[in-house]
Order: C-alpha cells, then sequence, then structure tokens
C-alpha cells in the first residue's frame, strides 16, 4: 500500500532538499541564460530566494506544524526574492503555502489545490505573462495534479506523473519561444523549478543528502548585517601564524610531506609553497614558537607574523557591536524625525553611476543591478531608510522591476512608486524629470514619459559560444545589447558600439550618452567619443564615468 500523506516533518525535509538541490545546481542553470553575458544570474537569483526561506525553516523547532512552515517558507521566500525568476518562485512559493496551513498532514486534493492557488498567485504577479518560461512548467504541473487527482491516492505515483510533465513542459520550453530555441537551451526560470521539485522528491523518497547551507549573500545595500555571536572557546587554535624559510639545506618531496605531517599535528588551515630556494608556510597553532623550530631545520626565517584570533576575533565582535548599537540609534532618531514629502532609491552600479545618482538627489543607493539583483528585503530596508511620505524605487534593470513591486505591496506606512526603469540611463533621465512641485502621480506619469525616449546600448563580452537574434556569437566576443536584444557582434569595442548606435540613432535623436566602465579607461572613451562624434555630426556626445564592472561601456541615445 502506497503512501497517502505527508506530515509536517516529511514537508520540512522536502523544502530543505529541494532548496539543497537548487543550491547544487545554480551554476548549470546560470548557463541555460539565453544571453552570453558573464553575468547570467537565473541561478543565483533563485538560490539566493530560496535559502531566505530554507533559514527561517531551519530555524523553526523540530516538532514545527505546517502552519509554522508554510510562514516560513513563505516569508522567507518573499523577503528574499531577487529577480524575475526569484520572485516567481516566491509567488509560487506564497500561493501554495497559504493553501495548506490550516492542514495538519497533505494528501493529494490538498497538494492539487495548492499547487493551483501556486500558479493563480504567480501568473498575477507577472503584468504580461510570458509562456515559455517557469509560469508555463508550473502550470502543465497544476493541469496534470487536477487531471489524475482521483485516480489515486498513492503519492508516489502521484509525484512521479507530476514530474513528468513537468519535465515535459521545460523540454517544450523553447518551441514557446524562439529566442530558446536559436540558443538551444530550455528556460532557466523553469529548470530552477524543476531542481527544485526534483530534490523534493529524492527527499520523499527518502534519499539522504547533506542540508548544510552557506548563507545568504548579504544584501548589496551596504546595510548592516547581524551576525552569528561566536564564543573565542570555538576556536581550536589561536595564533595565526606565518613565516619564510630561506632554504640552507636541500627541501626533497619527503621532506615536504614531513613538515607537513608535523605542522598538521600541532594545527590547522595549513598552507605550504616550496619554490627552489624558500619556502612559505601559513598555519593556524597553539604553539607558534615549534612551527619556527621546525622551519630553522631547514634554513634561516624571515617575514615571521603572529596573530592572536581570539583577541582579534573579540576585538571584531565590538566594533560589529558598537556598529550595530550606532545603526539602531540612527534608526530611532529617523523613526522621530518628520516623514519628508518625497525620496528616491536608485539601483544602481559602479562609483560614478552612483556619484551621478547622488548629485540628482537619490537618497538611498541599493548596489546590484546586472551583477547582483537587490531582493525584495534589500528595497524594504531602503524605504524605511528614505523616510518619506512617497518613495520612488528606480529598479534600472528589467530583473529588478518585480522585486520593487513586490516591496510596495508589502509596504502600508508611506506610498512607494516603482517607476520602472530597465537600464540605468533611464533611471538618470527619471530623475532629471521628476519635478517637486507636481502631485506624485503626475510625475510618476512624466518620468515614465521621458524614460519611453531613452535607448540603452550595453556593450559587453561573450561568455560562451551561442546563436541568438539571428547571429553567430563565440566565445570572448564583443556584444552590443539594446533594450530589444543583440544589436552588434564583433571583436573591437569602438567598432561594435559605433555599429550598434547606427542602428539605434534616428532623425530624432539629439544626444548621445557615454558611460565607460572600470574596464574601459579614460583614454579609450577619448577615442571612442571622437569616433562617435565623427560618425553622427549633427549629435551631441557627452561622457561620464560610470565605473560599472562587466560592462566596458553603457551608452544612451535621446
Amino acid at each position: 500500500m502506497g503512501i497517502n500523506s505527508i506530515d509536517a516533518l516529511m514537508l520540512r525535509r522536502m523544502f530543505l532538499t529541494g532548496a539543497k538541490n537548487l543550491e547544487i545546481q545554480k551554476e548549470w542553470i546560470n548557463q541555460l541564460n539565453v544571453f552570453p553575458v558573464p553575468d547570467g544570474d537565473t541561478g543565483t537569483n533563485m538560490t539566493l530566494t530560496i535559502m531566505s526561506a530554507a533559514e527561517e525553516v531551519s530555524s523553526l523547532p523540530e516538532d514545527a506544524g505546517i502552519e509554522l512552515l508554510a510562514k516560513a517558507i513563505s516569508g522567507g521566500s518573499l523577503r528574499g526574492a531577487r529577480g524575475n525568476s526569484g520572485v516567481i518562485l516566491s509567488q509560487l512559493f506564497r500561493g501554495f503555502t497559504k493553501s495548506i496551513r490550516e492542514y495538519d498532514v497533505l494528501d493529494i486534493p490538498i497538494i492539487t489545490a495548492a499547487m493551483q492557488r501556486a500558479v493563480e498567485t504567480a501568473y498575477k504577479a507577472v503584468m504580461k505573462p510570458k509562456e515559455g518560461t517557469i509560469l508555463t512548467v508550473a502550470k502543465a504541473m497544476a493541469d496534470i495534479a487536477a487531471e489524475i487527482r482521483d485516480d489515486s491516492d498513492d503519492l508516489t505515483v502521484f509525484f512521479e506523473r507530476v514530474l513528468a510533465e513537468g519535465q515535459a513542459a521545460l523540454e517544450r520550453t523553447p518551441e514557446m519561444l524562439p529566442v530558446l530555441k536559436e540558443a538551444g537551451v530550455v528556460d532557466s526560470g523553469g529548470e530552477g523549478l524543476m531542481a527544485v521539485l526534483r530534490g523534493a522528491f529524492d527527499a520523499y523518497m527518502g534519499k539522504e543528502l547533506d542540508l548544510s547551507f552557506a548563507s545568504p549573500k548579504e544584501a548589496p545595500s551596504g546595510a548592516a548585517s547581524a551576525h552569528k555571536e561566536i564564543s573565542t572557546d570555538e576556536i581550536k587554535f589561536g595564533y595565526c601564524t606565518e613565516f619564510i624559510i630561506n632554504l640552507e639545506k636541500s627541501f626533497a618531496e619527503d621532506d615536504e610531506k614531513k613538515m607537513k605531517a608535523f605542522l598538521t599535528s600541532i594545527g590547522d588551515s595549513l598552507v605550504l609553497v616550496a619554490d627552489e630556494d624558500i619556502v612559505k608556510i601559513h598555519v593556524h597553532t597553539n604553539h607558534p614558537g615549534l612551527a619556527f623550530e621546525k622551519g630553522l631545520e631547514y634554513g634561516n626565517l624571515c617575514r615571521m607574523k603572529i596573530d592572536n584570533m581570539r583577541i582579534e576575533h573579540q576585538e571584531k565582535l565590538f566594533r560589529e557591536s558598537e556598529m550595530e548599537s550606532a545603526r539602531q540609534k540612527e534608526e530611532e532618531a529617523a523613526k522621530d524625525a518628520p516623514y519628508k514629502e518625497y525620496g528616491f532609491i536608485s539601483v544602481t552600479i559602479g562609483d560614478g553611476m552612483s556619484e551621478i545618482f547622488k548629485g540628482l538627489g537619490v537618497d538611498v543607493l541599493i548596489e546590484g543591478g546586472q551583477t547582483m539583483n537587490p531582493s525584495t528585503d534589500d528595497m524594504l530596508k531602503a524605504i524605511r531608510e528614505v523616510h518619506a511620505k512617497n518613495v520612488y524605487i528606480l529598479p534600472n534593470n528589467k530583473n529588478v522591476i518585480l522585486a520593487a513591486n513586490q516591496a510596495k505591496a508589502l509596504v502600508e506606512d508611506c506610498e512607494v512608486i516603482v517607476v520602472p526603469t530597465k537600464t540605468v540611463p533611464q533611471g538618470i533621465t527619471a530623475m532629471i524629470g521628476f519635478n517637486p512641485e507636481h502631485p506624485a502621480e503626475e510625475n510618476l506619469s512624466v518620468m515614465t514619459e521621458e524614460i519611453s525616449h531613452v535607448r540603452t546600448i550595453e556593450v559587453t563580452y561573450a561568455v560562451r559560444n551561442t546563436k541568438i537574434d539571428g547571429k553567430e556569437i563565440h566565445m570572448n566576443d564583443i556584444m552590443a545589447i539594446g533594450d530589444d536584444g543583440i544589436l552588434a557582434v564583433g571583436s573591437d569595442i569602438a567598432a561594435v558600439a559605433i555599429e550598434a548606435l547606427s542602428l539605434v540613432a534616428d532623425e530624432d535623436s539629439e544626444l548621445i550618452s557615454v558611460y565607460n566602465g572600470m574596464d574601459y579607461s579614460d583614454e579609450q572613451t577619448e577615442e571612442l567619443v571622437s569616433s562617435i562624434e565623427e560618425r553622427f555630426p549633427t549629435l551631441d556626445v557627452e561622457a561620464n564615468y560610470g565605473g560599472q564592472p562587466i560592462y566596458y561601456c553603457i551608452l544612451s541615445v535621446e
């Protein structure tokens, strides 16, 4: 007789194993991103989203019921959601957990109803749902669940049928989205969802997996984070010991083995690098003198360094405690301060871009964007920090807009206005278009209209061979990516940028702005600007230091 229900303990194990399986496969999922840019991040975003929930689930007592589990999964994933794929995953969890939280055990009818609610919730969260994505895979599984719900009460048979339909739907995604078919990949978000569910099924079937997790990556907003209090008693070897041996006798392979064996016997974290004339050693030990004496057997010592890690740890905790106390005092003072009328939050990357936004009056900058999508929780923290009646958020990336909207839905004590900026140049234009004399909604309308006239080109390099937008792309090729796809491919940054500009600029264009990245020098930028001025003599061209990583230059045409 098959299993016909699962309890809270099994649900917990299934969720954590699903999260672990996603974490294991995140780099593979990143590789499925259609654009071969060096910051493909679907796997990373989905992993950070589910890790936030896994951390909350792991902190619950072992005897926690389904209601507590549901709240931890929903709340953790909502706050930790990053990127479109992460937000959709969090909405799937939100819908599913809302449906199950009143039950003590889950059977097929309950799970089926929860799957349907999960899909409904996720579709509602996306303004323009697109088929051939994670939504399609989730819907296919919910549909088959409803179809076979009454066929059997055996959960094993049910789960196998649902997973098989999900995999089939995933394999159909290239037929629904031509861009996937052209690149020869399935949808990365759908693959991420299947990774979670395959892991959950493994747990249900009794497969053991190491469920220790790396902590979710700290938010790139610069906000202080809580640290785990670690006793210095947990530091087994207290002295970080480093030195170099200037060899005066031979140091053969056998000598290296003996040295490593000795140092390992008195410590850990050993690093030993032997060259022809010197040996560099790093070891954590309670007896630095013994390590030095052993080294003296082979020659004279130099660059000897001993750090007491227990004292350093205590000092670190003291500094963190002082910083946390200061932060709390600032927050308390901010709570008592009157709300200002308007405040601004901008997602940005690069010190130059940050300075531009500061100069335009942005109150809080969230470091992130394409290379690391900020989470919903990052947005919520920033909203509290702004302390304004009307808070404008500039996501400046199409993969951040959903997280911003999710934060908006969670805030009640102020009006949050998400300006749908998809690029940093659009964010800059939106800020320029703001007028403090106008009502909030009128400003949103004006800012949205202004950004519609901004066309952006991002120049970077390819990380793999692929075919997309009718273009053959090889690893390390230079690519110019426009608002709707890849515009130009070549081997020279300036040539690719100008080719892309020729496709974007038209008779209505007036201004070309160039923002050079951290890997594109001022001299190179000057040469590019000169070439642009020569190619487009009727347009104004201005250059600004952006400092962004990965993208050699970002250009905008207005």
